[in-house]
């Protein structure tokens, strides 16, 4: 079975399309030349790749197993193609890291600055995501390491427990919670609340929330934690963070923690597989882990 990058990546396109004119259109080729070469795949495999209807393609098993093995392919030739072109600039390797809000906060700064002070050969690709992205995207090969919270599910990846986190509610000092050493989630459902843009953090929330027949009221959400700060001493809701983001705002405003067992949060340093990273990738592991308590 012999199938090359371009046959690889003219599938992808025609699947992602959804049909063989708009994936042709997509690869600049022509719509005879793109139908004659997925046909001479589906013969070289001895099975169909695409069902053809008037709505246009869709995969059958045998195709869903290609546009997984193919994706794959073609992201490590990317990352290849990374790598070796960061020859070219003096550097030997660049690790694709991902991140959640929480760890980017507090944990993550000193130890990246540590990290690359030590490697001056490798570059670091940072970007900051929901819990639930990122684990998709390790999944995809995407990304070499993540950083989630465990309100995600963890199933697909390997993890290792880097750090803790606990929720806290953020609220003006005029608020009466304000003065609350603590305060209970319950006790907060019917206040307006102020959302940082968190699917992971929302989504877990609203299924604390819903086991007390309740739900959150967010006036409004954003993604700029100063801006969320500039809401709550504005008077105009409560908000709900990690406890280590809202450490690093700089308005005066009341952090109390929430009382829950459950608010406690854990941040994990994810792969797909810890043994097969790049060994740039690992060093970078390894000191997280390190690093961990």
């Amino acid at each position: 079975m012999r199938f090359d990058l371009v046959d690889l990546r003219l599938f992808l396109t025609v699947v992602e399309c959804g049909s063989l004119t708009h994936g042709a259109r997509a690869m600049h080729l022509a719509l005879a030349s793109v139908s004659e070469r997925i046909a001479g795949m589906e013969e070289v495999l001895g099975a169909p790749l695409l069902e053809r209807n008037r709505r246009g393609v869709r995969v059958t098993p045998a195709g869903e197993a290609l546009v997984r093995h193919a994706r794959s392919i073609l992201g490590q030739v990317e990352q290849m193609r990374g790598e070796l072109r960061n020859y070219a600039t003096g550097l030997k390797g660049r690790i694709r890291l991902l991140s959640n809000t929480a760890a980017m906060a507090a944990f993550l700064p000193p130890q990246l600055c540590r990290f690359l002070a030590a490697h001056h050969d490798l570059s670091i690709d940072l970007e900051e995501r929901p819990s639930v992205d990122i684990v998709q995207a390790l999944v995809d090969r995407r990304a070499d390491l993540g950083i989630v919270a465990d309100v995600t599910d963890l199933a697909p990846l390997q993890t290792h427990l880097i750090a803790s986190d606990q929720l806290v509610v953020v609220a003006g000092g005029a608020h009466p919670v304000a003065r609350k050493p603590a305060v209970a989630f319950a006790d907060i459902l019917d206040e307006p609340i102020v959302g940082m843009a968190d699917t992971a953090l929302e989504a877990h929330l609203a299924e604390r929330a819903a086991r007390l027949g309740r739900q959150l009221d967010y006036r409004i959400q954003l993604r700029q934690l100063d801006n969320v700060a500039m809401y709550v001493e504005e008077g105009i809701g409560i908000s709900i963070l990690s406890g280590a983001l809202a450490r690093t705002i700089r308005r005066d405003l009341a952090i109390l923690p929430l009382s829950e067992p459950w608010a406690s949060r854990r941040l994990y340093l994810c792969a797909r597989d810890f043994s097969s990273l790049t060994p740039h990738a690992e060093l970078l592991a390894r000191q997280l882990l390190q690093s961990a308590p």
